[in-house]
């Protein structure tokens, strides 16, 4: 077997220890063509120029497999797209993994990757880069904003994006955010576009969302007040969230989200702009091994 490997030794802050037993766990069974990035955009551009392989196996965390998935729909090669995609979980949340159950531990993870079974599965896209996961609108993306301009210093990982988030927080004043679907208009003060169910490790923002199907789980949120965010926050930790009078939920496979205001936005945790944008689900996108 044929393999193609990239790893994020960074991810986690601790994925370079696992280095040297992933390569040998795996060259006992394939041949290896190994990438180890050392800024980001170098899985995106390895596998973006990379030759057909039996596997693609991705050792690192959300924001890695969002490098290494863009760079697949933007191959010039379409055969790119086909090749099966396997992860060995390394980060620090580990979103994707989780909700497809694929293990933490190393050796069970790579059994997985190479002998589990490719299903098709759907991604989405905002203003051209694809995720796989979700898309965050307003309060979320802005705390994501804030780690990336280096705003919490000394602290990485999810206590960086804790920090971050009450710092927004503290100056909480969302502009409104103008929802249109080719069904409804809709307006709230936070967004979150689901592909896949679990959304920062096990919580369920968009329950109902379907990584295999072309179509979204979208959940808004209408209050605009701080203690409205809390309510909200705490709703989705006890899984009650899509029961509140202002929060909305819906399905769709296609939004455009305008405001006059600046509001950030965020795709699988990486911080991408700010709005507008236009989100579009791809059917039958590529082959994810669990």
């Amino acid at each position: 077997m044929n393999v193609s490997l990239v790893v994020n030794p960074v991810a986690g802050g601790k994925a370079h220890k696992s280095v040297g037993r992933l390569r040998g766990l795996l060259t006992r069974c394939a041949h290896v063509n190994e990438c180890i990035t050392e800024s980001q955009g170098d899985a995106y551009e390895f596998v973006k120029h990379l030759q057909p392989c039996d596997r693609l196996i991705v050792a690192g965390g959300d924001g890695t497999n969002n490098e290494v998935i863009n760079g697949m729909m933007d191959a010039a090669d379409p055969a790119i797209r086909d090749i099966p995609l396997a992860l060995i979980p390394l980060g620090t949340t580990n979103v994707l993994a989780k909700d497809r159950k694929i293990p933490e531990d190393i050796a069970d993870a790579v059994e997985l990757a190479i002998n589990g079974t490719p299903h098709r599965i759907a991604l989405g896209r905002l203003n051209g880069r694809y995720f796989i996961t979700m898309a965050g609108i307003g309060f979320d993306a802005e705390a994501v904003h804030g780690v990336k301009q280096g705003l919490v210093k000394k602290i990485s990982g999810k206590a960086a994006h804790i920090v971050s988030g009450l710092k927004v927080l503290r100056h909480y004043d969302p502009p409104l955010i103008h929802i249109k679907t080719p069904e409804l208009e809709i307006e709230g003060h936070t967004v979150i576009i689901g592909n896949a169910k679990n959304y920062g490790g096990y919580f369920h923002v968009t329950p109902e969302a379907d990584i295999e199907q072309p179509v979204f789980d979208v959940c808004v949120l209408g209050g605009r007040r701080r203690r409205d965010l809390l309510r909200f926050v705490g709703g989705i930790m006890t899984g009650r969230h899509t029961g509140f009078h202002d929060v909305r939920c819906l399905q769709t496979s296609e939004l455009e989200l305008t405001s006059e205001g600046r509001v950030h936005t965020q795709v699988d945790g990486d911080y991408l702009g700010i709005l507008p944008g236009k989100v579009i689900a791809v059917g039958d996108a590529l082959n994810l091994v669990w």
